[in-house]
């Protein structure tokens, strides 16, 4: 079994070719069932006539469904997280641009919906949305916490608290609000948020990212 508690095909040369293959096509036909349908459809017997892997097959891998749709979900939260360049503004703008790409891709929508609605009653899922919470936002966890050794943020600006300003509204206005963003959505709401906590904005923060900076993705890590 692997950390996530599925069965792992083993030989003595590595992972079975054959169960990948097999749980990869299972995990694409449970995707879109969960687009296409929501959580519920996501079962055993949807999986196997999807993706023509055999129930035995799926069973052995992940013997209850929920086991499925929790390493689905924690596969969809795949964020291209932006290098850093030292720069509080530039950084913040660049990570915040990749959460809104998460949000505006129908299946990340579709994912967050999902463990949102069922981390209120489960457990389980409740555990995995904290951990993908907590591994989605270590980028730009250190990018506020050098924000503050470096004397651009105020000590007294908690790093939850600074996450849940410049994350919230984007979550809010897609889940919630259900709309999208503006072209320079993302750009404004890091320049009002320095507006009201950054100890100074140097001139030169104020300039216009690159083209080339805006999209610079760098290894994702699930959210």
């Amino acid at each position: 079994m692997d950390k996530d508690g599925m069965a792992v095909g083993v030989t003595g040369r590595g992972p079975d070719p054959r169960a990948e293959r097999s749980r990869a096509a299972a995990l694409a036909a449970a995707q879109e069932l969960l687009i296409e349908e929501g959580w519920a459809a996501v079962t055993h017997v949807a999986v196997a006539a999807r993706s023509g892997v055999g129930r035995t097959t799926l069973y052995r891998h992940w013997p209850d469904s929920a086991m499925l749709i929790r390493q689905l979900l924690a596969q969809l939260f795949q964020i291209d997280h932006s290098s850093r360049t030292g720069d509080l503004r530039e950084d913040l703008i660049c990570e915040l641009r990749a959460f809104q790409l998460l949000l505006e891709n129908p299946t990340g929508d579709r994912a967050l919906r999902v463990i949102i609605d069922q981390a209120s009653i489960d457990a389980e899922y409740a555990e995995v949305l904290e951990q993908c919470r907590h591994k989605g936002a270590e980028v730009l966890t250190a990018i506020i916490e050098h924000g503050r050794e470096q004397g651009d943020l105020p000590a007294r600006l908690g790093t939850e608290e600074a996450i849940g300003l410049l994350l919230g509204p984007m979550f809010f206005r897609r889940l919630v609000a259900n709309s999208g963003f503006e072209r320079d959505y993302v750009t404004e709401l890091v320049d009002g948020f320095l507006r009201a906590y950054a100890v100074e904005v140097p001139p030169e923060s104020q300039r216009e990212l690159t083209p080339e900076r805006r999209a610079e993705p760098v290894a994702g890590a699930a959210y």
